[in-house]
C-alpha cells in the first residue's frame, strides 16, 4: 500500500460571486463551540458543569493580486446599507494534482466587514495584495 501524505495548502479555488477568482490566500476557516458553565446551588462539587453552547464562527479573509481596473471588493462593500447587504455564498476547495476537490469548505451568507489596500513601500519587491474580511453565518466542511 501506497504511503499517504497530507495535501499541500497551495493548489485551491474560491468561488465567491465576483468575475475574477484568483486569489492566493485563504484565511479564518475556523468554527468553535461555546461552553457553557452552570452551577445549582445544591450540586455537592465545588465545581461547575460545562456544556456545549452556541457555534462561533471567525471572519473569513480572502487575499489578492490588484489588477488595474478591478474594484470589486470596494464594489461589494458598498453594497453595506443600514440592515441591508448583498450577501453571498462562498465554495473554497482544496484541490489535489488531478485539479479535484479534496476538501470543500461551504461559508454561507457571506458579506464584507473590511477592505485593506496594500501597504505601500518605496523600496519594496512584491505584488501589491488586497485583502476582504467577510463576516458569515456559518461554515461547512465536506470532505470528498
Amino acid at each position: 500500500m501506497p504511503a499517504q501524505y497530507p495535501v499541500p495548502v497551495f493548489h485551491f479555488t474560491v468561488e465567491w460571486g465576483g468575475s475574477r477568482v484568483g486569489f492566493s490566500e485563504v484565511g479564518g476557516l475556523t468554527q468553535e463551540n461555546q461552553a457553557i458553565e452552570y452551577r445549582d446551588g445544591s450540586f455537592l462539587e465545588y465545581s461547575s458543569i460545562k456544556m456545549p453552547g452556541l457555534r462561533k464562527f471567525s471572519n473569513v479573509t480572502l487575499k489578492r493580486g490588484i489588477v488595474k481596473g478591478d474594484n470589486q471588493f470596494f464594489k461589494w462593500l458598498s453594497t453595506v446599507k443600514l440592515n441591508t447587504v448583498e450577501r453571498r455564498n462562498l465554495i473554497i476547495s482544496l484541490l489535489n494534482e488531478e485539479h479535484q476537490p479534496v476538501m470543500v469548505w461551504k461559508v454561507m451568507n457571506a458579506f464584507p466587514v473590511k477592505v485593506e489596500g496594500p501597504a505601500l513601500k518605496a523600496s519594496g519587491n512584491e505584488v501589491a495584495i488586497e485583502s476582504i474580511e467577510l463576516a458569515h453565518e456559518g461554515l461547512e466542511l465536506q470532505s470528498e
